[in-house]
């Protein structure tokens, strides 16, 4: 019997030495090379050698020496155009205003002048179709795709811009990308070649959430032809500044079916999500940056009698099994000096948090855990993953050139972040990779996690006075996650040839599924089912919107062998991306494939536990 096909990795000496080797041109001392050698003593991984010290630019990057600017509305209070854009271009999305002015109130906003005084506008001003002066509606669907053409058949130099066509709404509307390099090309292979990072920038998920769309129109075209321009000598960017294009347009948070996208990047049930899984398998950002927004009054008025505050609300991939290195990165190289160039701005910031539609429920909580949106399935794909939510829902157009000017002052720390560690990103990054994939079989893995009941005092504002409020609050952290099931890790999971549309949205996840050539059989934990429910997917918030009934089961893993027959599929976890398949495979979870019925039959798939004399082929 010939043994299996796929590619087996195992963690060593000489692999963690090659996974964190510098190039010649990283500026890592020897003293730090000594120490990533040393961790394969270690009979756990602990972290590689953290930098200190911001790295050397590249030697091969092109046009190394040119300065990259500072985030758009850096400058001071009096600066005009002329200063503000660092290259020539007929018209620049950002203009100058008076500094210090407020919005005042108006019928669309919940509170009245002494509230909206706290938030005057930034001292430039932005501009996009929706951000006009005498506007009502923010950018359209066609204005944004006419945005997006119009700076793809403007080329500026050495910088190359190609419009994407992502896919279709539900109601047929495109959904778009642009990308922006610097390579000899803009198709996938170009960008690999050109070896510098990708960033991938998401706007407008939630389509009554338009400020992100409305910044990201904005950086596309500085990064295209205007301030941000420079950053391309070391980054590629993909920027799809709208999501969900059919909930922007009827300017209501879910798709038009009814699904909260930002909930479906596990199961794939929309194409929005389907669109977004695929741009990044086959471009691997090595950060993604999403932009939302979030509720200033409502369920915050109705529970503490007190408005939301903070300007931005920032938060990192928190979920089970998340890798430890990329978890580092995003506090100490993206989360920090994006807290910095915030405060510059003026602009108040805190984790972000919310809380449940159950008026009696006075919890906060931060960014759920579970593995469903797109900031924690992003994160189990060895991103830097990043969450950015400014203050607008419920207030409609009030301060929106300070939530634009709020998104674009992250963003463009984000993208500088990247460009500071990229080397030192893609070598964690690889190092990830590899200790992920030399885990199968190995240890335990946590099946289900949540997170840790606190207690935090936040700043919330009068609704009369604008005042700050202090607010003592019951909080549930997700900095610290509580285990609530674990397991052995298996080698693998098994699935039956029936579990076909699980597969294909695993492929769509960029996971590798083996399809069984000649039948075998294995040792593998079938699972014994103990009792059964019928539920509704939970969030931090409430019911997920759209999720529908859902199949909550207990098991019990019981040890056997089973035939693996041809023509049944077999996902392995010694590959990069395996705890998504952890996510996705183990039935007695809330976003399981089971549980949502993606795998109709408990008995269509099996833990592997050992390495299965099977020979496979690649599915196509």
């Amino acid at each position: 019997m010939m043994t299996h096909k796929f590619r087996s990795y195992s963690t060593t000496w000489q692999g963690v030495a090659t996974a964190l080797r510098p190039s010649a041109s990283s500026g890592r001392s020897a003293a730090t090379m000594l120490a990533a050698l040393a961790l394969a003593a270690c009979t756990s991984t602990p972290l590689p050698p953290w930098p200190a010290q911001q790295p050397v630019p590249a030697a091969s990057a092109p046009q190394a020496k040119r300065q990259v600017p500072p985030p758009l509305g850096t400058g001071p209070a009096s600066t005009t155009r002329g200063e503000v854009i660092a290259s020539p271009v007929s018209v620049s999305p950002i203009s100058p205003t008076a500094p210090g002015t407020a919005e005042l109130a108006t019928p669309e906003q919940p509170y009245g002048p002494a509230v909206a005084a706290r938030f005057p506008d930034p001292s430039v001003r932005y501009e996009t179709p929706g951000l006009a002066d005498g506007r009502r509606a923010f950018t359209t669907n066609a204005e944004l795709t006419q945005w997006l053409r119009d700076l793809a058949l403007t080329q500026h130099g050495a910088t190359r811009m190609q419009l994407l066509d992502l896919g279709l709404s539900q109601r047929g509307t495109p959904i778009q990308a642009l990308v922006l390099t610097r390579a000899a090309g803009s198709d996938i292979a170009s960008l690999e070649a050109s070896r510098r990072p990708t960033v991938l920038l998401i706007g407008q998920q939630h389509g009554d959430e338009p400020a992100g769309a409305e910044a990201l129109l904005v950086v596309a075209r500085e990064l295209g032809q205007g301030l941000l321009e420079p950053m391309l000598d070391r980054i590629n960017v993909i920027i799809v500044p709208r999501a969900n294009p059919d909930g922007a347009d009827a300017g209501t948070r879910v798709t038009a079916n009814g699904i909260d996208m930002n909930r479906d990047h596990l199961l794939l049930q929309t194409p929005e999500a389907q669109s977004l899984a695929k741009l990044v398998r086959d471009y691997r950002p090595i950060a993604i940056i999403d932009a939302h927004e979030y509720t200033v009054a409502g369920r915050y008025l109705e529970k503490f009698h007190a408005l939301q505050r903070y300007d931005v609300l920032l938060q990192h991939a928190t979920t089970a099994n998340l890798p430890e290195f990329m978890t580092k990165a995003a506090l100490e190289w993206y989360r920090q000096p994006m807290l910095k160039a915030l405060e510059t701005q003026g602009l108040t910031h805190e984790w972000y948090y919310t809380t449940s539609t159950k008026p009696d429920d006075l919890r906060l909580s931060m960014g759920g855990t579970q593995p469903d949106t797109g900031r924690n399935v992003n994160g189990l794909k060895n991103t830097v993953s990043m969450l950015l939510e400014t203050r607008g829902i419920g207030i409609g157009r009030a301060h929106v050139q300070r939530r634009v000017h709020s998104h674009v002052t992250a963003v463009t720390s984000a993208l500088r972040s990247t460009i500071d560690r990229a080397s030192n990103l893609e070598q964690v990054r690889s190092y990830e990779a590899r200790d992920i994939a030399a885990q199968a079989c190995r240890g335990e893995i946590v099946v289900e996690a949540g997170p840790t009941l606190t207690q935090r005092e936040l700043i919330m504002l009068d609704p009369e006075t604008g005042a700050d409020r202090p607010v003592r609050v019951d909080w549930n952290s997700s900095l610290q996650l509580k285990t609530l099931r674990k397991r052995p890790r298996p080698c693998g999971y098994w699935l039956a040839d029936a579990a076909s549309d699980a597969v294909e949205r695993l492929k769509l996840l960029g996971l590798q599924v083996m399809r069984v050539a000649e039948g075998g059989s294995t040792l593998a934990d079938t699972y014994h089912e103990t009792s059964r429910e019928s539920s509704e997917r939970q969030d931090v918030r409430g019911t997920v919107a759209g999720g529908g009934p859902i199949v909550r089961v207990q098991v019990t893993p019981t040890r056997s062998a089973i035939d693996v027959p041809a023509g049944s599929y077999y996902v392995p976890l010694n590959q990069p991306l395996a705890n998504l398949a952890v996510a996705a495979l183990e039935p007695d979870t809330q976003n399981s494939y089971f549980a949502n019925r993606l795998i109709t039959n408990l008995g269509d798939t099996a833990r592997v536990m050992t390495p299965p004399s099977v020979v496979f082929e690649e599915t196509d």
